[in-house]
């Protein structure tokens, strides 16, 4: 059972693996009866924030929404997790300033093995200039001072990176231990 709700922001590179991590959590948070939703960066500019292009305004006003939505979910009991790459420092302490649970976990990998797992070819986009203000090519990535937790990418394996995230959320207090006592 979850103690009390969360929001448990990842952050990082396109390409870092915040995706793939966040619903790796996700299942793992599900095995314990914990109530939690994803809310994906992709899926939230394609619904939520519509029409919002890729200029640090557009940028800040979908994390303040994504924001508002997972302070909404993890102050009524869910672990709300959140997968956008959010790469101004400022915007993610706002978000941090307005909810009362929050955990912030950076989703670190060299911007190589970023482009590495590029399938879109976006940073090769953004390289040949075709797209602008692509985070980390022509437009800054600020990485977190102090987040509570820092997953490795590149040297862990996802269930290490998961191992980690879910022991920091034990730490804190958010979920309890899955370990079971046996019975006789």
């Amino acid at each position: 059972m979850i103690n009390k709700g969360v929001t448990l922001w990842f952050t990082g590179l396109s390409g870092s693996g915040k995706s793939t991590l966040a619903r790796a959590v996700e299942n793992e948070i599900r095995k314990r009866n914990c109530r939690v939703e994803v809310l994906d960066g992709d899926l939230i500019r394609t619904n939520l924030s519509k029409g919002l292009g890729f200029s640090k305004e557009d940028r800040d006003i979908n994390i303040r929404r994504i924001g508002f939505v997972a302070n909404l979910l993890s102050r009524n009991g869910v672990v709300a997790i959140t997968a956008a790459i959010s790469p101004y420092r400022a915007v993610r302490d706002e978000i941090r300033m307005m909810t009362e649970n929050f955990v912030e976990v950076y989703v670190n990998a060299p911007i190589s093995v970023c482009e590495s797992r590029d399938v879109k070819g976006l940073y090769a986009k953004a390289r040949a200039g075709t797209i602008k203000g692509f985070t980390g090519i022509d437009d800054p990535y600020e990485e977190p001072l102090n987040p509570e937790i820092v997953c490795y990418t590149a040297k862990e394996s996802i269930e290490e990176s998961v191992a980690k995230v879910i022991a920091g959320l034990e730490s804190l207090n958010y979920i309890r231990s899955s370990v079971t006592v046996p019975q006789h």
